[in-house]
């Protein structure tokens, strides 16, 4: 009686087990200037649980989300340490800014919890924490098919702008190796300030150097368009010098709010709402109706769509109870996912992802802009580690 007491007890202890919730923090910007980037990401993790459900053994999917109004690194740590310390999250995701996700490494660490980066693109962020895997890009990985796609065509001088942050510092230093080393040449460079920069002064410089092309990154959204309006009015475009960019420059979000000027702008970039697959229609479809107030999904909705699907992959080989962070990195390791923007896997070696980076074209169409395929690099690694 005894036995079958305790085996029925054993049995009711797992099925409550496995019905406790996979809670999942959320850490990223959603007020403020850069507050689209958490709503994309969490969007994104929403648009798969749309298409794929939301619970898997019987586990439900849970979001606890936290708003760092960033980038602020000190406050991204301070929620990572509450969410695993008092919500005992089994993991952390987001990350839209470099510093943030720095900042959060160590608590990943301590804590050995699996943490599932959607967007934060500087290439030592991996390196930060054994339980960090990114699931978005790194600013050298979409750099490098850049210059190579700009020194066969035609392109032999060019100025570099970057924001002077850790992503836009990779961005300008691969961005350089690469097209010298293809035989172009980086006639300047210019950093601007990450915070509320005047672009008029830096674009002047370019137009006195008088390059082939300004290869640019900045971050997408207030710095893209402010940018691009700095480039209109100060007569570039009419002096015959090109923008070539990482896709931040043109992000989908904001395409259509940029306006004539960005009509064909070339740009090196892992996603593209206008990418034509059966995956990219139905995240498509599934991001509208979740999306609330986004104009389209980018590639930090991707980034999320994809570390969803990337934890439903973990928690079906982890069975009943809080999430092993070991054992959970092991699964992230060498996963391989067909994603939206085709398919992805993570370098067992740097858990870092690779992908397909695809050259771009901005054209209208039906009174809408979007970001064309014109051409594409299978396989990519991070080239920065």
């Amino acid at each position: 009686m005894r036995r079958i007491l305790l085996a029925g007890l054993l049995l009711a202890v797992g099925a409550a087990l496995a019905q406790e919730p996979v809670k999942i923090g959320v850490v990223a910007p959603f007020t403020g200037v850069a507050a689209d980037y958490g709503k994309e990401m969490e969007a994104g993790m929403r648009a798969w649980m749309k298409i794929h459900g939301d619970a898997v053994n019987g586990r439900k999917f849970e979001l606890l989300v936290r708003d760092t109004g960033g980038p602020n690194p000190e406050v991204a740590k301070r929620l990572a340490q509450e969410l695993v310390t008092r919500d005992k999250v089994d993991f952390l995701a987001g990350f839209g800014f470099t510093p943030e996700a720095m900042a959060a490494a160590p608590v990943a660490t301590e804590s050995k919890t699996p943490m599932i980066v959607m967007n934060a693109a500087s290439s030592v962020v991996t390196t930060r924490s054994p339980y960090i895997a990114r699931f978005s890009m790194t600013l050298p990985q979409v750099s490098a098919p850049m210059a190579t796609w700009a020194a066969k065509n035609g392109i032999k001088k060019v100025y570099t702008l970057v924001a002077d942050y850790a992503p836009g510092i990779d961005a300008e230093n691969q961005f350089r190796k690469t097209f010298t080393e293809a035989g172009g040449t980086v006639v300047d460079s210019v950093r601007a300030p990450l915070r509320n920069p005047d672009f008029a002064p830096f674009v002047q410089r370019i137009k006195d150097a008088k390059p082939d092309a300004v290869f640019m990154f900045v971050p997408s959204g207030e710095q893209s368009i402010a940018f691009m309006k700095a480039f209109e009015e100060r007569g570039l475009a009419g002096e015959g010098i090109k923008v070539i960019a990482t896709g931040d420059l043109t992000d989908d979000d904001v395409l259509q709010g940029m306006g004539e000027p960005v009509v064909g702008v070339i740009t090196s970039h892992h996603y593209s709402a206008a990418h034509d697959s059966p995956e990219n229609k139905a995240f498509l479809a599934a991001f509208k109706q979740v999306g609330g107030s986004l104009a389209r999904a980018n590639f930090m909705g991707v980034g999320g769509y994809d570390g969803m699907a990337a934890i439903a992959e973990v928690v079906k080989k982890a069975g009943p109870g809080h999430i092993d962070g070991d054992k959970a990195m092991e699964v992230l390791k060498g996963l391989k996912l067909m994603s939206p923007r085709g398919p992805i896997a993570i370098d067992p070696a740097t858990r870092d992802i690779v992908q397909t980076v695809y050259i771009r074209r901005v054209e209208k169409k039906n009174g809408e802009y979007y970001n064309v395929e014109f051409d594409k690099f299978p396989d990519v690694k991070d080239p920065g580690k």
